[in-house]
């Protein structure tokens, strides 16, 4: 007669268990701290259902961010090529594998990409999506050249990550789909906002009159007449998000946005860049090519260059540009550093 309740007290502790151990591994939601300038002007931030953000998830992102186990040779992490206090890039015109070879792009800086509305990440938009943008590099040969069944498995017999695992996604069980959600809740993390130009714009301090000339001669369609792409004091990320041939060549090397829709009239075509951060993100454009803010400003006013994709924004081409004087060019550029937020790259919820 005493085994039913021996039964019944094993049930009840195996139950009193499982209970207490959910309770103990239910993730805590992450608190978005949105810009005053990003609640006003643009809509809510893309937040997959699958993927809310917690405190757990978030953290667990960060340490993956930084960890080199994720790379083949256990030298390179994510920070290696997008480093925060670079505004997550690395100031190389070609970043640098584990093997020692180059790749061909510049590393893309990384902020307020939650309100990449259309979800197409990378300078060709070959990604569709955080999490599945997180899966290549690392399998990719010339960047950190792993196999993520190896990957998966050196974090399996760590002695963190399971349990971090476990409480960010309620199992110890690691694969790679949740690796890259974790990854990508900490990158929605990273947000831009408090430049002095956002300042300006909420009130709290004055642009100089270079600056103030500057933002002017960027919104003239008679002068720079960079809004289109870039933004203005409308759009606080300071990019369409859309793809351009912008004038760089009359050939291609390199086919862009073309390689990845099929179509001949994308060839050419890269994503706009924000203009935020300028100030930490050189060598510019997808290849690098312009070492500084000048060589850039200088390929819009003198440098164009016609081909069969040329965006229809870029209408000065047949002049080789807009033409803009010495005292023009100056002043873009001091509007162009006062949209730089070093809070951004000094913020410790971002470093290592």
């Amino acid at each position: 007669m005493k085994k039913p309740y021996i039964y019944f007290f094993a049930f009840f502790l195996l139950t009193s268990c499982s209970s207490k151990e959910e309770e103990i591994y239910t993730p805590v939601p992450y608190n978005l701290e949105i810009p005053a300038l990003f609640v006003d002007k643009l809509i809510a931030p893309i937040i997959p259902a699958d993927n809310l953000l917690t405190e757990e998830g978030v953290l667990l992102g960060k340490k993956l961010f930084f960890d080199k186990k994720l790379s083949g040779d256990n030298t390179k992490a994510c920070s290696s090529c997008h480093n925060p206090k670079k505004a997550f890039t690395d100031q190389q015109q070609f970043s640098t594998g584990v093997q020692g070879e180059f790749g061909k792009r510049n590393a893309m800086p990384l902020f307020n990409l939650a309100w990449n509305f259309d979800e197409r990440f990378a300078w060709d938009g070959k990604e569709f999506g955080l999490e599945q943008q997180a899966l290549e590099p690392v399998s990719n040969p010339i960047e950190m050249h792993a196999n993520w069944n190896l990957v998966v498995q050196k974090l399996q017999e760590s002695t963190e990550y399971p349990t971090l695992f476990l409480r960010a996604f309620g199992t110890s069980e690691i694969d790679a789909k949740l690796v890259t959600k974790a990854i990508a809740q900490f990158e929605r993390t990273l947000v831009s906002g408090d430049s002095k130009f956002d300042k300006y714009l909420l009130g709290e301090t004055s642009l100089t009159q270079e600056e103030q000339n500057g933002f002017n001669v960027f919104m003239d369609e008679a002068k720079g007449d960079c809004f289109h792409c870039h933004g203005s004091n409308n759009n606080p990320l300071w990019t369409d998000n859309a793809f351009h041939n912008n004038g760089l060549d009359i050939t291609f090397q390199d086919l862009g946005f073309g390689e990845v829709t099929g179509d001949p009239n994308d060839n050419g075509k890269f994503k706009s860049p924000s203009i935020r951060n300028l100030a930490f993100t050189a060598p510019y454009m997808h290849d690098g090519r312009f070492a500084t803010l000048e060589e850039v400003i200088n390929h819009y006013s003198e440098g164009l260059q016609k081909s069969s994709t040329i965006d229809p924004l870029m209408k000065k081409v047949n002049e080789g540009g807009v033409h803009l004087s010495p005292k023009d060019k100056n002043d873009l550029k001091a509007f162009l550093l006062s949209l730089t937020d070093r809070e951004f790259i000094n913020n410790p919820n971002f470093q290592e």
